[in-house]
């Protein structure tokens, strides 16, 4: 009997001393579990990349203007409206090809054809009410507005004074503009990504890493250029009010071309 006792006391013992070391071994793994996790959260284990914006600019004397016009022609009906305007219209094309203007630098924009109309008035009724009057049709209108595209800037004014003797309308200010574009935005493009380029590399440099490769590219919605724009609808204070449009020196000056990019790097 004793002796059974005895063994049972050692069990217990045994039993009791693997129970602290378990809750010993589960207290050091969670305490390295937390640690280990509060590293982890300050370490990024992802690709460093660097996103850096760039501008390019170029400026360029502006080499053709561009002004549009209107004109307007009434008639008792279609025929009659469509002929008036194109007598008119033809006119002021033959001057315009007459003074060097060539026929793919003038454009039609838009032509319209539509009537008008007027209200018949209808006699009183008895009680004094009045019915309202029909609309029909009192005539036909013709617009048709066009761009002319001028290459030799030094008859710009001339042109436009001219244009409106011959009764065009709704005559636009000119603007100056480079016919060709695409060449002078990839120099700006060019431009901006070298700017880019140099930031980055400077960036890396004072982070201590070196550029490895580009993995993104945008070039922003602020491309293009500025249009220099002049009024040349002045009129010969000689004459006053109403009298003949004089042909004014226009400065063209310089327009701007600019390119925004934004370069994304990898690094290492």
């Amino acid at each position: 009997m004793h002796m059974e006792s005895k063994s049972f006391i050692q069990k217990g013992y045994v039993q009791l001393l693997l129970t602290f070391i378990l809750v010993g071994v589960l207290v050091a793994l969670s305490a390295y579990a937390q640690l280990t996790f509060k590293e982890a959260r300050g370490t990024y284990t992802g690709e460093a990349t660097i996103s850096i914006s760039g501008e390019g600019e170029v400026m360029a004397v502006p080499d053709i203007g561009q002004f549009s016009f209107a004109v307007r022609a009434e008639g008792a009906d279609a025929v009659d409206a469509q002929e008036n305007s194109a007598e008119a219209i033809n006119a002021i094309l033959a001057y315009l090809e007459g003074a060097g203007v060539e026929e793919k630098d003038v454009k039609t924009q838009n032509y319209n054809l539509r009537p008008k109309y007027r209200y018949e008035e209808r006699p009183c009724l008895t009680g004094g009410y009045c019915p309202p009057g029909e609309r029909v049709i009192d005539g036909y209108e013709v617009s048709q507005n066009v761009t002319v595209k001028v290459r030799n800037l030094d008859e710009a004014g001339t042109l436009i004074s001219n244009v409106g003797e011959r009764g065009a309308t709704n005559i636009s200010s000119l603007q100056f503009t480079i016919d060709d574009i695409d060449v002078l935005q990839a120099q700006a493009r060019e431009e901006a990504i070298a700017d880019a380029k140099e930031k980055a590399q400077k960036l890396a440099d004072e982070l201590g890493m070196q550029l490895d490769r580009i993995v993104g590219f945008y070039e922003g919605g602020n491309n293009g250029y500025a249009q220099m724009e002049r009024s040349v609808m002045a009129m010969d204070t000689a004459e006053g009010l109403g009298g003949k449009m004089t042909a004014p020196s226009i400065p063209v000056g310089e327009n701007e071309i600019l390119s925004n990019v934004t370069i994304t790097y990898q690094l290492k």
